[in-house]
């Protein structure tokens, strides 16, 4: 009887393991990231499949589109985009939402205040994004503001005299970490939900850390920072301990964005040098690596600016991390 019982449990120990095996090779091959390219002349919101491969236009107008962000249930694809506004950099940017293959995009702020890095809410009901309140975002005070999924009910959370950006929810919903200059120098801060309780966790003083990104399981939250002399991808602690530098080389690595299995993280990268004819800058491309730094590559591999990389993941359906790098943060240095 026991060994018909150990037999038992041995074959549905092995059944649930190729379960398991089967779900995370299908996972990964579902798995997509959209990100921003202005591979085309002017920046487009495109999506890939994780291995940098199938890629697709959404957006694929004159207007500049950038900043993707996946609702949890991967149906919506939140942006900003200054379709609606002449772009010029710095322009008049607003909050848009498409359904996932591009199709019914439709504006969700309104035309009082610049808007811009939406970040969906863990349930999906709500956007956290950052607004300033005279025209141009590149020239006002950022602030972080949450609104409902439909654009009702839009409210400042930070509500201070400096500039705060780059909001990223935690998976519980219940806290969102964000970038501030009120210390003097840019540092990663976390609030509550509701914009209290807000507290500066890395607290490195000229270390410039700014584009938080929590990790899926909330117990970690990758960031930019120039403490070394250069901007690196950084891990730390949910409550801010445990900074370690992940990226480790010369160039600039920037926007990090962690997988829904918490096992990767996509980010930004000028490394490879590449610089087309007629730029003085190296162009900046999407790259992955593993969690702790390991096996680097590069994803996008062409001539073009690619930044703001955002993951889904169909079948693990886990809502994704915070975005960063938006196109005028990014002209103007300010990652």
């Amino acid at each position: 009887m026991h060994r018909r019982d150990n037999l038992g449990h041995s074959i549905l120990a092995n059944v649930v393991v190729l379960v398991l095996i089967l779900l995370m090779i299908t996972a990964d091959a579902q798995a997509q990231i959209a990100f921003s390219s202005n591979g085309d002349g002017n920046w487009d919101i495109y999506v890939m499949s994780a291995d940098g491969k199938n890629l697709q236009n959404l957006t694929n107008h004159p207007a500049a589109d950038h900043s993707p962000s996946w609702s949890p249930d991967g149906k919506r694809v939140a942006y900003t985009s200054g379709k609606d506004r002449r772009w010029v950099v710095g322009g008049h940017w607003e909050i848009y939402v498409m359904d996932a293959d591009g199709k019914n995009q439709r504006r969700l702020t309104g035309d009082a205040f610049a808007a811009g890095y939406p970040s969906w809410s863990p349930d999906g009901e709500r956007i956290a994004f950052v607004s300033s309140e005279v025209w141009n975002i590149a020239t006002g005070n950022w602030q972080i503001y949450v609104m409902d999924a439909d654009g009702d009910n839009q409210r400042n959370l930070s509500n201070n005299d400096f500039d705060d950006s780059a909001p990223s929810w935690s998976p519980d919903g219940k806290r969102i970490a964000f970038t501030s200059s009120r210390d003097g120098n840019r540092e990663i801060y976390v609030m509550d939900a509701d914009g209290k309780n807000q507290k500066n966790i890395t607290q490195g003083p000229f270390s410039h850390d700014s584009a938080p990104s929590w990790s899926p399981d909330g117990e970690r939250i990758a960031f930019v920072s120039l403490r070394d002399g250069n901007f690196e991808i950084y891990v730390m602690d949910a409550d801010g301990k445990n900074q370690r530098n992940r990226t480790k080389n010369p160039f600039a690595d920037r926007a990090p964005s962690w997988s829904p299995d918490g096992k990767r993280i996509a980010f930004v990268s000028d490394r490879d040098g590449h610089v087309p004819k007629g730029r003085v800058l190296p162009n900046f491309e999407i790259y992955m690596m593993d969690a702790d730094g390991g096996n680097q590559r590069n994803l996008t591999n062409n001539p073009h600016d690619d930044c703001c990389p955002s993951w889904y993941n169909p079948v693990l359906s886990v809502a994704p991390a915070g975005k960063a790098l938006t196109t005028w943060a990014w002209l103007k240095q300010t990652q």
